[in-house]
């Protein structure tokens, strides 16, 4: 498995952006400073009424595929 760490801080009115399907994915920079495109339908369960913010730790499999996004 691989782990990437990032921190996030969207608006809630830039996220409807992506809510409402105007941009399918959020361009995130980890830690270490890889790009990583992420669809924005994988952060739904962590918007509020502040927006997205936090940090969070996206698990991969060793083909770099989708295993979870969580908020630490």
């Amino acid at each position: 498995m691989h782990y990437y760490f990032f921190s996030l801080n969207i608006s809630y009115q830039t996220f409807l952006s992506h809510y409402n399907g105007a941009a399918s994915n959020i361009l995130v920079v980890t830690d270490n400073g890889l790009r990583l495109q992420l669809p924005a339908t994988r952060f739904r369960p962590f918007l509020t009424q502040m927006g997205v913010k936090g940090r969070f730790r996206l698990t991969t499999d060793q083909n770099n595929k989708f295993l979870k996004l969580e908020v630490l």
